[in-house]
C-alpha cells in the first residue's frame, strides 16, 4: 500500500471549522476588536452575525481571525485577479538575423519586417553572425547593425547597444512609447 500525501494549496484560506487554533484574536467585519476568544466562542459570535470566521494571520501570536462574508470576499479577490491579468501585457522578443555582407534589398526587407514587429508592440533582437574569417572584419558587422538600428530610429528605442558575444553581434530594440 502507498499513502497519498495531501497538501493544502498556498492560496487556501482557513475558514470556520477548518481553523485549528484553540484561541484567536477576533476582529468584526467593521474592524472592531473583540479580543482573544476560544474557537467555539468565536464561531458562535460569527454565526450570530451571519458571517464566516476567516483566519487572516495564522502565523501571529495569537492567530488573527476576521468575521466576513467569505463567498463575497473570494468573489472580490477573483475579480481583482482577473482585472490584473487583463492589464498585464506579455512582451515577445522576435529575432532578425543579419549578415555582414547583406545586400541592400535584403536589408530593406528585414527592416520592414522589424518595423511590423515593432508596430505590434514586440521587441526585436538583432543578431549578426560572423562565419569563418568574417570575424576579422567586426567593424563591418558593427556598421551594418548600427545602420539597421538607425533605419528603425523613428519607431524604436535601443534597449541594449550592439555587443559581441562569441561569433555574434547582438542588439535589442523596443517599440517607442508615445506619451
Amino acid at each position: 500500500m502507498f499513502c497519498i500525501n495531501k497538501q493544502k494549496k498556498q492560496d487556501e484560506t482557513l475558514v470556520n471549522e477548518s481553523i485549528n487554533a484553540k484561541e484567536m484574536l477576533v476582529i468584526t467585519d467593521e474592524g472592531e476588536k473583540l479580543g482573544v476568544l476560544t474557537k467555539a466562542k468565536a464561531l458562535q459570535q460569527a454565526e450570530e452575525r451571519g458571517l464566516d470566521l476567516v483566519l487572516v494571520s495564522p502565523d501571529a501570536n495569537p492567530p488573527v481571525a476576521k468575521m466576513m462574508d467569505y463567498s463575497r470576499f473570494r468573489f472580490e479577490q477573483q475579480k481583482r485577479q482577473k482585472e490584473m491579468k487583463k492589464k498585464q501585457k506579455v512582451m515577445v522578443v522576435q529575432e532578425i538575423q543579419l549578415s555582414p555582407t547583406i545586400e541592400k534589398h535584403d536589408f530593406d526587407t528585414k527592416a520592414r519586417k522589424a518595423k511590423t514587429i515593432l508596430d505590434k508592440g514586440n521587441k526585436v533582437k538583432i543578431t549578426l553572425r560572423f562565419y569563418g574569417r568574417m570575424i576579422v572584419h567586426q567593424d563591418l558587422g558593427m556598421e551594418v547593425i548600427n545602420k539597421f538600428i538607425e533605419s528603425l530610429q523613428d519607431c524604436s528605442t535601443v534597449e541594449s547597444q550592439p555587443k559581441l558575444d562569441g561569433r555574434s553581434l547582438f542588439a535589442v530594440i523596443a517599440p517607442k512609447i508615445e506619451k
